[in-house]
């Protein structure tokens, strides 16, 4: 009875067997059917999905108290660091003939040392061709692969909840492994663990560790998304998994094979929050939907195109939006130096504007300076705020003023923290990094540090 329910399961899917399958329920008619299953579309599919083994060196502190439940938190980076190889085990997809391949960036980022095995037990060693640590995606180039077989891209904005989706990873590290499911839901923000942020495809295909980076395809073997994480209490699978949807992957792949170092998103260059029923009824909105504009800094392409604070965008391109995070998914799958058609809403009144897709400027420059070892903090990192510093750490839109970007050799002794904004040295305000290094070559007996920290004013004052 178990194998006849879950072929009549498969069964109300036209595109698993022919002939086509009509509104009418039915049951398998031969033993063919019942055995059909997802196997021919597996045999297509998994060849593509391959498994990663990647390596890294890193500096680790070995302490004494590790694992202690009450001496290892005073004793935190007690000792000398040691070099320690640090393995890592997942999925990955090829997307194309010569190589190319997608992968989560906590799987190969970083890595020295990447090794990709075929399902057909081929190896070949890889590199990094583009990583981006808030997407949790990787582009791996397969060095000297030829005619190798691959997964189509699917528009991401066509898929369904509801959808049969596959799961296709090395779980544990047990194998390739292939779990089948639904697509859950859309537009999930905000929900996945890690790094990434953003907008993902929720399934129920069983996903577990291993899986990261493995594939998430349709019915007729087309890649929907990349597997990147679950939300569990245990570790297992819960039947909660995330992908990061196929379009976002297309815009990776695309700025890869154009040669760009890291991967380039626009910028909104303004803050939002999502529309509730209580601002839909101030606003005079029928419905709770978009999200209001609630800061824009000045050289926002948003600003430029004659948006306001207190504007409610619910469309960008034509999808819509109901959070920054796809807003902001949106706008990158757009791609830069495109253009988008933003339906805004002002005074109850909503029209369509059309707003560049382009990265955040570097204006004024960052001057990003490492102090020289003759100063008095040497090799503290400090760079002049600007947008494109305000869209790489998630400053606040309306920050200015010198930001310290690493803290060099004493600077954390001294008290500093990545992130401080330098206002004052010795009672002088600073404005440029050069202002920085001028400040600290000669400062006199006495160093007082005005920082800016999350928000709140302190001094540093230290002896030299």
């Amino acid at each position: 009875m178990r194998n006849i329910l879950l072929a009549t399961l498969l069964l109300v899917t036209p595109a698993l067997i022919a002939p086509p399958v009509t509104a009418e329920t039915r049951i398998p008619q031969s033993e063919a059917e019942i055995a059909l299953g997802f196997a021919p579309l597996v045999r297509r599919a998994a060849p593509a999905v391959v498994n990663i083994y990647a390596r890294r060196v890193v500096e680790a502190q070995a302490s004494p108290f590790a694992g202690d439940p009450f001496f290892e938190q005073f004793f935190q980076g007690f000792g000398k660091p040691q070099p320690r190889v640090q393995n890592s085990l997942g999925s990955g997809v090829i997307l194309s003939a010569d190589g190319i391949v997608v992968s989560n960036f906590h799987v190969v980022g970083q890595a020295t040392d990447i090794r990709v095995v075929m399902t057909d037990r081929r190896e070949y060693s890889a590199h990094v061709v583009l990583a981006d640590q808030e997407s949790d995606l990787a582009i791996l180039q397969l060095d000297g692969a030829t005619n190798l077989p691959h997964l189509e891209l699917r528009d991401s904005d066509h898929v369904e909840v509801g959808e049969l989706a596959l799961a296709i990873g090395n779980p544990f590290g047990v194998g390739q492994t292939v779990t089948s499911g639904i697509v859950s839901g859309l537009a999930r923000s905000g929900m996945a663990t890690g790094n990434a942020r953003g907008y993902f495809l929720q399934t129920d295909a069983p996903i577990n560790p291993g899986n990261s980076g493995g594939a998430l395809i349709d019915v007729n073997g087309a890649l929907i998304g990349i597997n990147t994480s679950i939300l569990s209490r245990s570790g297992g699978s819960n039947g909660i998994g995330f992908a990061i949807p196929s379009n976002l992957v297309a815009e990776f792949v695309k700025q890869a094979r154009d040669g760009e170092e890291g991967f380039q998103r626009p910028w909104a260059g303004m803050a939002g929050q999502p529309v509730d029923s209580d601002l839909a009824a101030s606003l005079g909105l029928s419905v709770p939907d978009g999200i209001i504009i609630s800061d824009l800094h000045a050289d926002s392409p948003f600003a430029a195109a004659g948006f306001e604070v207190g504007d409610v965008i619910t469309h960008v391109a034509g999808q819509p939006v109901n959070s920054p995070s796809e807003m902001i998914f949106r706008m990158t799958v757009t791609g830069i130096g495109n253009t988008a058609m933003v339906t805004r809403v002002r005074k109850g009144r909503a029209g369509e504007i059309e707003v560049a897709m382009e990265p955040a400027p570097d204006t004024p420059p960052s001057q990003e300076l490492t102090l020289s070892d003759d100063t008095v903090l040497p090799q503290l990192q400090v760079a002049r705020i600007n947008p494109a510093l305000i869209a790489r750490y998630g400053l606040p839109l309306d920050i200015n003023g010198v930001l310290i970007t690493d803290t060099g050799s004493y600077g954390a002794r001294a008290g500093l923290k990545r992130l401080d904004i330098i206002r004052a040295i010795n009672g002088d305000p600073v404005e440029t990094t050069a202002e920085v290094e001028e400040e600290l070559s000669d400062p006199g007996r006495w160093v007082q540090l005005d920082l800016e920290r999350a928000g709140r004013l302190l001094s540093l004052r230290f002896r030299l």
